[in-house]
């Protein structure tokens, strides 16, 4: 196989998995702002999503943005771990 091409499909790996590392991140970071947020339960919040939502509207959406965003994540980490599965054939050939 030519060599350019599994280097490229590693690095296409390496990408797919710096992306879902810093994504985690980005979510326990959302996780830790809501916990501390909802324990806080400031006025501004509230006014920041508009009026008449509540703090359990607020959290239901918020657990359902989140979870569509871990969704999202998993929907990710099949082709990288394809690629990354394909680069390590492709360097064993």
């Amino acid at each position: 196989m030519n060599d350019a091409f599994e280097i490229r499909i590693r690095t296409a790996a390496t990408a797919g998995w710096w992306t879902l590392l810093i994504a985690a991140g980005f979510l326990t970071l959302q996780w830790i702002a809501y916990l501390f947020l909802t324990s806080l339960k400031p006025a501004w919040l509230l006014s920041l999503w508009g009026p008449g939502i509540s703090w359990d509207m607020l959290g239901h959406d918020w657990f359902w943005l989140m979870a569509i965003f871990k969704l999202c994540l998993w929907l990710l980490a099949l082709p990288v771990l394809w690629l990354t599965l394909w680069s390590r054939r492709l360097r064993k050939q």
